[in-house]
Formats: structure tokens, C-alpha cells, sequence
């Protein structure tokens, strides 16, 4: 009987691995480079948890989450931020319906109903608006004229923003921040990846894509297996001492993470930290994490949740170099 379920185990972690690259090789139809990308936002639906895509204009965000409704055949929806969004425009609204005599009010669903919607240039819109996402991101309901509205499973945010400090934009509020699992920085693309993409846009032809994933139920399936996938505790506490080492007032902190940083990473870091590096062992042919495998999760799970403090925002200190040093020195 074990070794049935052995057996088993291993079959689906091949048929997973299976399907994460061929969901891979259908979005690189479209997208040239950013591997990085590709693989982190494809983790983010496979755990179920929303990305930030950070990038100058012209790179491919909005095209690649487009793609990746189309691949995994979800229902997809964009929301184009403006500072004039309210936040009735995403959750919807209650409107008088019906005819005289009988109207009552009805609730006008938002855009916000989809498996995968895409926020498109998020932080061009006011805090008020973007704070309209919290509910949504983290319960997966919204709450309108005192009824809650439950989402369509799997739910899934894709956000995508300008740097921070273009013209025009506003800074995402940290409790927002801490809902993304990821936040993932493009490129600008090589000069050969900017030669492929002249070829492919500016000629007649556009290779089809397939359809990878099945249904909807079959991808909260593969987010429940990959839960399943054991951690040994000694892995864990790798986990917890790279948190830990984010804050400034722990004896587990970086000298670095001392002087430069105002406030470290939540919990929410430490449970992105471990379902990545399940997902990386998956994808590595193991049904166990590694160190190595939370180590690979450290920028683009954290990055976002460490803030710094004005010494390392005015000597131009990363959060990235941050974290860097801490994984070298814990």
C-alpha cells in the first residue's frame, strides 16, 4: 500500500512538473526573456497568490498576464487604473432594478469578478481606490452595501506598476503590498531579445497558443497538492531565521538590515518564503524542500515587504542588497 501511494505521489509530481513547463514554454510563445518572470508569476497561480509586476512602460506585462488568462483558460478581466477609479468601479454597486411598483435594489457585479483580473498601472490610481483591492485580495469576497459577494475560485490579482517614481503615480500602502506574493521587476530586454520581439510584432505571423491547464477545478487540485508537499523542520526554521533577520530591533538581524531598514518582512513573508520553495522542489524533481529552495524565493517574496528607513532611501540602499546579505550571512 505505500508503495502505491509512492507511486502515486511521484506520477503527480511529474504530471505537475509536466504542466508548470508547459504552461512555461506556451507563454514564451509570446513573451521573449524574462524567464524569471514567466516562472514567478506561474508559482503565484499555482499556490494562489497575487504578483506585482514593476516595470517602465512597453515591456510585456499587461501582454503577459493576457496570455496566461488565454493559456490556463480562465476568465480574465482588465481594470485600467486612473486617479479618477472609485472604488465602486472594481467591486460593483447596488442599482435600482425593476418596474414600478416592484423595484428594489440590485447588486451590479465590478470587474473585480474573474479568476484572473489584471490591475493594470495600479498605483496610478489614489490610495482610496487601490485600498478597494484589500478585501478582495485577502478574503476573496467583497463586501457591498453590507452583503458580502464571494469571487470566482481560483482568484488571482496580477498588478501591475510604474516605478515609483514616475510622474503621476502613487505608492501602494504597505497592508496592500503584504497581500502580493510576489513583487517581480522586468527587465528592459537584451539587444537579441529586442531583435526577436521586432520579428514578432512587426511581421504577419503570431504562433497559437494551446490551452494547458484544463479547468479551473483541476488547478485548485494541483494548489492543494502542492501544499502537501513535506518541509523538514530544520527547512522551516531556515524560513524563520531569513524573516526574523529583516527587522531591525531582532537579535537575528543583518548589521545592514540595523542601519538601513525602518520596518522587516510579516509572516506573510515567511508562508510566500515556504509555498514557493515547495513548488521550486516540484519543479526540481524532489517531494521535499530545500534551503536552497526558499533561498530562491527570498527577493521576490520579500523585496516588497522590507521598508527602509530614510538613511537607506537617501544612500540609495536596495531591499534587494538587503536581502541578499542576509541570505549570505544567516
Amino acid at each position: 500500500m505505500m508503495n502505491q501511494n509512492q507511486n502515486q505521489t511521484e506520477a503527480d509530481a511529474e504530471a505537475f512538473r509536466t504542466l508548470f513547463l508547459n504552461l512555461s514554454s506556451e507563454l514564451e510563445k509570446r513573451i521573449v526573456g524574462q524567464r524569471e518572470i514567466i516562472e514567478g508569476v506561474l508559482v503565484a497561480l499555482l499556490v494562489g497568490g497575487h504578483v506585482l509586476l514593476e516595470g517602465v512602460p512597453g515591456l510585456g506585462k499587461t501582454m503577459l498576464v493576457r496570455t496566461l488568462a488565454e493559456v490556463a483558460d480562465l476568465e480574465f478581466s482588465r481594470i485600467q487604473f486612473t486617479p479618477d477609479l472609485m472604488p465602486s468601479d472594481i467591486v460593483g454597486t447596488n442599482l435600482i432594478a425593476g418596474e414600478e411598483g416592484t423595484r428594489m435594489f440590485e447588486f451590479q457585479p465590478g470587474p473585480i469578478f474573474a479568476n484572473l483580473v489584471l490591475a493594470d498601472e495600479i498605483n496610478r490610481a489614489t490610495p482610496k481606490t487601490q485600498s478597494a483591492l484589500l478585501e478582495a485580495m485577502q478574503e476573496h469576497h467583497v463586501t457591498v452595501g453590507g452583503r458580502q459577494h464571494p469571487l470566482s475560485e481560483p482568484f488571482l490579482v496580477l498588478a501591475t506598476q510604474n516605478p515609483l517614481e514616475m510622474e503621476g503615480t502613487y505608492p501602494l500602502p504597505e497592508a496592500q503590498l503584504d497581500r502580493f506574493l510576489f513583487k517581480l521587476k522586468v527587465a528592459y530586454p537584451s539587444a537579441d531579445e529586442l531583435h526577436t520581439i521586432l520579428d514578432r510584432t512587426t511581421g504577419g505571423e503570431h504562433a497559437p497558443l494551446k490551452k494547458v491547464s484544463g479547468d479551473a477545478a483541476g488547478l485548485l487540485r494541483w494548489r492543494a497538492f502542492v501544499r502537501e508537499v513535506p518541509m523538514a523542520r530544520e527547512v522551516q526554521e531556515r524560513a524563520v531565521q531569513i524573516v526574523l533577520a529583516t527587522h531591525p530591533d531582532r537579535p537575528e538581524a543583518s548589521e545592514k538590515a540595523k542601519r538601513y531598514v525602518r520596518y522587516g518582512a510579516s509572516p506573510r513573508g515567511a508562508q510566500a518564503l515556504i509555498l514557493a520553495g515547495k513548488i521550486y522542489a516540484l519543479l526540481d524533481g524532489r517531494f521535499h524542500v530545500s534551503r536552497a529552495d526558499l533561498e530562491r524565493a527570498v527577493l521576490p517574496a520579500l523585496r516588497h515587504r522590507v521598508l527602509l528607513n530614510f538613511e537607506g532611501e537617501a544612500e540609495g540602499i536596495s531591499t534587494d542588497e538587503i536581502l541578499c546579505d542576509i541570505v549570505s550571512r544567516v
